[in-house]
């Protein structure tokens, strides 16, 4: 069980000077004081897991995402609370927790709880309701208005994925929030350019797999690539072996080599798609920022309803695909420049839209060529 001890005063000795204080309160006494912890998980973050949790008195529920005590940690965490004051578009974090469990020092930080799920799945749960472009460039201007607010504080997220995209509620009225700041960080070209190449596969901005000092440019890549696949349910760079990420897909990603296949694309305005190409530039000191972005008049009423075709993305075997794919990344080295050619399970590859342009492309190559949870166990 959760240690009732509190934290001692003494900061941890492998905490460096410059995040050994915390620029605003957190509370040291035991989370399982205020909150009851539920054994039901939310999901796993970067660098930590998420659980339910409940105030004991208002019964609010909320969430609560554990961290062991580190640099990387605490980084987060102050990234987080500073990135969610003032914006209705970022997941909001309510308490911190600095506590003792089985020996291990830990960040608990306390979140509203997003109950609305996640971006795709929301989509994928729709059932027959139709879906348009402009409720697309909706969701694409709640994305935008997060960025801003990061951007103009020179704050980077790095890893805009739909995985880190929830909905407040199920609600038609419902916000869509950023969460995740496990990779954020703080820096701009002039002055603190960032180097470390933080990435989930599907999503990375070219500048970042060519090892090249970049900017918070990254995140619009990452937008760009989201808003594709809203517009047509699938992404528009994936491995062609079906690893997590082959030399392949990295080729096309620093080339920015993608296509708009008529079948899926037919109903979507041209407007939309020159978007994207402008997301989608490679260099990304020619890349369109995020207020030329919330310029466009795409976001302000002019956007057709026309139903789009998403069938890819509703797909069970294609979606689960994507994510299995995802993971594996996750999990693999991310400095490696060498070809990632593990294979993962494809879950009904027949079916799957990417499968089937996996297939094609290796044809014309061959032709060219609920309870009170025990806090102690915390991951490794």
């Amino acid at each position: 069980m959760a240690d009732k001890k509190t934290s001692s005063s003494k900061k941890p000795s492998n905490i460096s000077e410059k995040y050994r204080q915390f620029p605003f309160s957190t509370h040291r006494n035991a989370v399982t004081d205020q909150y009851e912890v539920s054994k039901e998980s939310l999901g796993v973050g970067i660098n930590g897991k998420v659980l339910t949790c409940y105030h004991r008195e208002t019964r609010r529920k909320c969430a609560l995402k554990i961290l062991k005590d580190s640099d990387k940690a605490r980084r987060e965490v102050i990234l987080h609370r500073k990135a969610c004051e003032g914006c209705d578009y970022i997941v909001k974090v309510l308490d911190v927790y600095e506590n003792m469990y089985a020996s291990n020092r830990c960040l608990l930080i306390i979140m509203e709880c997003m109950e609305g799920g996640e971006l795709f799945n929301r989509i994928r749960e729709r059932q027959d309701k139709p879906y348009t472009e402009r409720e697309a460039a909706h969701i694409i201007l709640m994305i935008a208005k997060a960025v801003i607010h990061l951007h103009h504080m020179d704050m980077a997220h790095r890893d805009l994925k739909p995985e880190n995209l929830l909905f407040t509620d199920t609600s038609d009225a419902a916000l869509l929030k950023l969460t995740d700041f496990g990779f954020a960080k703080e820096g701009n070209n002039e002055q603190r350019p960032l180097n470390t190449p933080c990435y989930t596969p599907y999503y990375v901005a070219p500048e970042i797999l060519s090892n090249d000092k970049y900017d918070k440019a990254c995140d619009i890549w990452s937008m760009g690539v989201i808003m594709y696949i809203l517009l047509c349910g699938y992404p528009p760079f994936f491995s062609t072996h079906g690893g997590a990420i082959s030399a392949g897909m990295k080729t096309k990603i620093k080339a920015g080599e993608y296509q708009f296949p008529k079948s899926e694309w037919k109903n979507v305005s041209q407007e939309a798609k020159s978007i994207i190409q402008k997301m989608l530039t490679v260099d990304p000191a020619t890349r369109v920022t995020i207020d030329w972005i919330l310029r466009c008049p795409w976001f302000t009423g002019t956007v057709p309803e026309t139903p789009i075709d998403i069938r890819p993305m509703l797909d069970a075997e294609n979606y689960e695909q994507m994510r299995v794919e995802i993971a594996a990344a996750n999990h693999a080295q991310r400095r490696a420049d060498a070809d990632d050619d593990e294979n993962i399970n494809q879950l009904a590859p027949e079916k799957s839209r990417i499968a089937k342009l996996r297939a094609a492309k290796r044809h014309r190559q061959g032709a060219n060529e609920n309870v009170s949870a025990p806090l102690s166990q915390i991951d490794e």
